[in-house]
């Protein structure tokens, strides 16, 4: 009873609809943290979180993957006074964004000017909105920091545009503070992220259910 009342329920049409969704989550992810990598390596700026993590990562000595991880821990801790459930792709996010980002910072070279800095940023700009797309519309659970919007709407009843901006406007600055790179990228993506993210999920979704709804049929015919 205690992990039900913890743990989002997983639901799936078939077996190899779970399956099929449970690898477009890795993938998604995986994605994700490929796409930070080129947005930092830009150099333009990145998003508030990032803000945030290379700073304290600045700060700290450790990685900006590693912090990646430990922003997130700590965000999913700030989940239980709200008693936001988690999911498994909650808890996916939290531990392999950062390593997939390290990865890409290892492989991706720093850019020799900003005139290949920003088309780099830009593209990982479009690669984060299709990943978001991607392990949103696997359906496992909301990742940390969508889940702390969520839960604070809830419990507050504040408009979600009022949470967000509160959020991601202290993340910012106590990024900035501790030394995190803010930048023209940094209003790209505060301005992009969300219409790009929403043209990619919506698509994503309607493949992703017809899929699902063509598993199930398979299996009961």
């Amino acid at each position: 009873m205690l992990l039900r009342s913890v743990l989002l329920p997983v639901t799936a049409t078939s077996r190899r609809d779970l399956l099929e969704r449970f690898v477009q989550l890795l993938v998604g992810l995986f994605l994700y943290g490929v796409a930070l990598g080129f947005m930092v390596r830009g150099g333009i700026g990145v998003a508030p979180w990032d803000v945030l993590a290379l700073g304290l990562a600045a700060q700290t000595g450790l990685g900006y993957g590693v912090m990646t991880v430990l922003v997130s821990i700590v965000v999913l801790l700030l989940w239980i006074p709200l008693r936001q459930r988690v999911g498994l792709g909650t808890v996916l996010n939290a531990l392999l964004v950062g390593p997939s980002a390290d990865l890409a910072l290892a492989l991706i070279p720093q850019p020799s000017s900003v005139w290949i800095g920003a088309p780099m940023f830009v593209f990982g700009l479009l690669l984060l909105a299709f990943a978001t797309g991607l392990y949103i519309a696997a359906d496992f659970g909301p990742g940390p920091r969508d889940g702390l919007m969520t839960g604070l709407v809830r419990r507050t009843g504040w408009a979600v545009w009022l949470v967000r901006t509160l959020i991601e406007g202290s993340v910012l600055l106590v990024g900035f503070l501790l030394g995190g790179p803010v930048g023209v990228g940094t209003v790209l993506f505060a301005f992009g992220v969300g219409p790009l993210i929403g043209w990619f999920l919506s698509r994503i979704t309607r493949m992703r259910e017809a899929r699902s709804q063509k598993l199930g049929s398979l299996r009961t015919a």
